[in-house]
């Protein structure tokens, strides 16, 4: 029988490959249902190709749009508007595999309603784990869902940790498995090597211009200031129920060692591959198996060289206070994330400089680091609050 796949962020980066890996294999996987922001165009695409029996678009007046192309191209799909239309399609049963690959917090409500009905998810939307790390897996647990990670660097730990692991994720023994170290890679993105006093000058044009990598303009906004990286040391701690010494940074430019695990006894497990997202998301849609995802094995004949080195914290100052955010706890990553999705639009939109990024993060965990939220109102709240300051502090630059 053919695997039922509702796909959260369709119309997105992971969304794309995503769909790639299921058209790569028409006989394993069918796209159930999907849910996208507000790119009518691409949604139109995907329902004449893929046929999904349920679509949800987050903005309504999109959604409305949707209805009237599909009636004027006649395809037939049930289309749910706003917010509770994309938790509605999240919660259906029918869709028994979810990808949860809505950017921001806007994904956070979404991977929880298919956390408490018991689905197996595919876990791409970092704010689940860095807003609500301790309440998500406390419900995967209490609802007996099954978490799987996509990201490249969380999915190659994952394939380096022995089945045990594996199965345990969020509570999973490290010590137990006698792991030493989790050694998380990330490029350092466009700006590794440019003079420091230059960064001032850094603009989005060039932000998003990553040199491996093919993502969104947040993604790659992120990746440039290495927050990524530090949101997803937070996001592993959660994963592999690490602590917070258990995780090193690593830079690897070339991006063909996706992260790896130390082991007490001195080995060192690596995962490998080109850097394409259909690897991490065909092996989290197979698991335990393994499926053909369309991206080619090496050539390690080709490899001019294999680099790493440590992480320059007046490069990447948002690395560190994402470590820093880790050691306060959850209000503080729920802030940082909060400030730093502000930030980064403003970056985007012309209103801040790029320097601001760090600045404007680093505000908001002197604001509000030290709180506790742990319901998912008491997190919505607070990231309400260090938006709007966020937003006051962006207006007075």
């Amino acid at each position: 029988m053919k695997t039922k796949i509702t796909l959260l962020g369709a119309t997105g980066s992971i969304g794309s490959s995503t769909l790639d890996v299921i058209a790569a294999n028409p006989d394993k996987y069918e796209l159930y249902a999907a849910a996208c922001g507000h790119n009518v165009e691409k949604m139109l695409d995907i329902i004449r190709h893929f046929s999904p029996k349920r679509v949800a678009v987050y903005d309504k007046d999109a959604a409305c749009r949707l209805k009237d192309a599909c009636t004027l191209n006649n395809l037939s799909c049930d289309i749910l508007a706003g917010a509770d239309g994309v938790v509605e399609i999240a919660a259906d049963r029918e869709g028994g595999y979810v990808v949860a690959a809505i950017v921001g917090a806007m994904g956070l409500p979404p991977v929880l309603a298919a956390v408490k009905r018991g689905a197996v998810i595919g876990l791409a939307n970092k704010e689940a784990l860095v807003m609500s790390g301790k309440l998500f897996f406390n419900e995967v647990k209490k609802y007996g869902a099954k978490v799987l990670p996509i990201d490249s660097e969380h999915s190659a730990i994952f394939q380096c940790l022995p089945q045990s692991a594996q199965e345990n994720l969020g509570s999973c023994d490290l010590k137990g498995c006698g792991v030493d170290k989790i050694l998380l890679t990330g490029s350092g993105g466009p700006f590794r090597t440019i003079e420091l006093e230059k960064l001032q000058d850094v603009t989005p044009s060039m932000a998003v211009n990553h040199p491996v990598w093919s993502m969104g303009p947040k993604i790659s906004v992120d990746s440039s200031t290495m927050m990524n990286k530090g949101l997803e040391f937070i996001e592993a701690r959660y994963l592999f129920n690490a602590s917070d010494d258990d995780v090193k940074v690593v830079v690897h430019p070339q991006s063909v060692v996706h992260s790896m695990v130390s082991y007490i006894d001195g080995a060192v497990l690596a995962q490998l591959g080109n850097p394409d997202m259909k690897t991490p998301i065909a092996r989290a849609l197979a698991y335990p198996q393994r499926v053909v995802s369309g991206v080619g094995g090496l050539d390690f004949c080709s490899l001019k060289a294999l680099t790493f080195e440590q992480p320059d914290f007046k490069r990447y100052p948002c690395l560190a206070l994402a470590m820093q955010a880790s050691k306060l706890g959850q209000g503080a990553t729920t802030a940082l994330n909060a400030a730093n999705e502000v930030a980064v639009e403003a970056f985007l939109n012309g209103v801040c400089r790029y320097l601001d990024i760090a600045s404007l993060c680093a505000q908001s965990l002197d604001a509000f680091g030290g709180e506790s939220p742990y319901s998912l109102e008491e997190i919505f709240d607070l990231d309400a609050k260090v938006r709007d300051y966020i937003k006051a502090a962006v207006a007075r630059m």
